[in-house]
């Protein structure tokens, strides 16, 4: 029988996340998994479970340190039209230099569409982004950055879909100039 080995959970679910970024669900196997976490397969089922309940576990933290992102863009003393520009501008940064594209989006089209918990979870995500961007919006149109006639719900919505779309276009063309000329044409549009 293998002996099970200590180890720290967080650092080892930090590793497989790393390796489903790279490699995804299906591309991960858990030989990859395993030897990322420097833990043996039985050490993983007995503490995390399967290889699915430890992709789970990887979503939820990569969420995790999304959620954070955010809270923390929304402590900013910055003017919310100010925080909206550069947290676009952060996001192109990610679009055109994170190797391994946005995971959400990832599981989002590999896994979500035939996994109800994993698109639960990916759901929640885009619930949250979604209230930071109206959020932002609504100050935005409050402090008169943007203008009244705007409609949050609309932009916010806009934003997220237009967001992802950015994500295919780069990984479809690996063009950064055409990624961020979207991006400076969408914050011109709704600063006018």
């Amino acid at each position: 029988m293998a002996r099970n080995v200590e180890f720290n959970e967080a650092e080892a679910i930090q590793k497989a996340m790393e390796v489903f970024w790279e490699k995804g669900y299906n591309g991960a196997s858990l030989r990859d998994l395993t030897e990322a976490m420097k833990i043996n397969s039985s050490s993983l089922y007995n503490t995390i479970g399967d290889k699915h309940e430890l992709f789970v576990r990887c979503v939820k933290h990569y969420i995790d340190i999304r959620k954070k992102d955010l809270d923390q863009r929304l402590e900013s003393n910055a003017s919310p039209l100010a925080i909206l520009v550069t947290y676009i501008n952060d996001a192109v940064k990610v679009i055109i230099s994170e190797e391994h594209s946005c995971m959400a989006v990832k599981t989002a089209f590999e896994v979500a569409t035939n996994d109800q918990r994993v698109k639960d979870i990916l759901k929640a995500d885009s619930n949250y982004t979604y209230q930071f961007l109206y959020t932002l919006i609504n100050k935005a149109i409050q402090a008169g950055e943007i203008p009244k006639e705007e409609d949050p719900e609309l932009l916010a919505d806009y934003f997220l879909s237009t967001w992802t779309g950015w994500y295919e276009s780069y990984i479809l063309h690996r063009d950064a100039a055409k990624i961020s000329k979207m991006a400076q044409y969408f914050i011109r549009q709704i600063s006018k």
